[in-house]
């Protein structure tokens, strides 16, 4: 059995114990494993954009839950992730899996150093972006958090990970405000992408749609927080996404827009 065939409730203390150091990634480990509802719901979504035998790029793996739902779909993962304690963690949970390779780095504009600046008690919001932590601070719903390590990390762009390893059939994008400088980093268009938003920082995300739009004719749906479902059910122009991003109230906090080219087969031949 391989570990991306293990009950999720078994991965966190499982990794857990194979490295007591990984006790900081706790929170995260047990949220984002162990609920089959919420992996059927994820994986409901994904199969639009993921069949057997894709690769898929995840960048800003975190502890990798989105992997296991790519896995269970039957795709291969090249799962980017540059916080050293949750790439570890994700090597521990697909130790024994072929099918998934583990890049401690982050994605940008340009291969190099990249200072990453860190969330000790909440890591999943570690970030590349500095703005992103001055929009974060004293706003509401991002109240407490602190950012209180730097470290500097390697980057790679989504060029140099398609020429590694070939033309992915989809790329998660969740990297807390810098994933402007992600898409930077791609001068050709892809199949379908995703790329994580937030209410504190919507002229990134518009800046982001724009910058799809540059790269080809794609067509846009929304999901809100974790709900793991398209808000429009169809797939919008730029303009009409934007228009959705501007008018979300601020208490939506955060989601994921996905975009896709026309006649993929998430587009039902759009």
């Amino acid at each position: 059995m391989t570990a991306a065939d293990q009950p999720r409730t078994a991965v966190p203390s499982r990794v857990l114990a194979a490295d007591p150091q990984l006790a900081g990634l706790r929170r995260s480990l047990e949220f984002y494993y162990g609920d089959p509802d919420r992996d059927a719901a994820m994986d409901l979504l994904y199969r639009r954009f993921v069949a057997p035998g894709d690769l898929v790029f995840d960048i800003g793996a975190h502890v990798g839950d989105r992997v296991g739902s790519f896995r269970r779909l039957g795709a291969r993962v090249v799962a980017v992730e540059p916080q050293p304690l949750c790439a570890r963690a994700v090597r521990l949970v697909y130790a024994d899996d072929p099918a998934v390779t583990v890049l401690p780095a982050a994605c940008g504009d340009t291969a190099g150093p990249v200072r990453m600046y860190i969330n000790s008690a909440n890591p999943t919001v570690s970030t590349a972006s500095a703005d992103f932590v001055g929009a974060a601070d004293g706003a509401d719903g991002w109240k407490g958090q602190v950012w209180d390590g730097e470290i500097e990390v390697p980057a790679t762009t989504l060029d140099q990970l398609v020429a590694e390893y070939g033309r992915p059939a989809f790329v998660k994008i969740d990297v807390e405000g810098f994933e402007e400088t992600v898409l930077v980093g791609l001068s050709r268009p892809l199949p379908a992408l995703s790329f994580e938003f937030t209410t504190i920082q919507r002229d990134t995300a518009l800046r982001c749609l724009r910058r799809l739009a540059g790269l080809g004719d794609y067509r846009f749906d929304v999901a809100l927080g974790e709900s793991q479902r398209l808000t429009f059910g169809r797939w919008v122009s730029e303009a009409e996404m934007a228009d959705h991003v501007r008018a979300l109230p601020h208490a939506a906090n955060s989601g994921d827009v996905y975009a896709v080219l026309p006649g993929g087969p998430a587009t039902g031949g759009l």
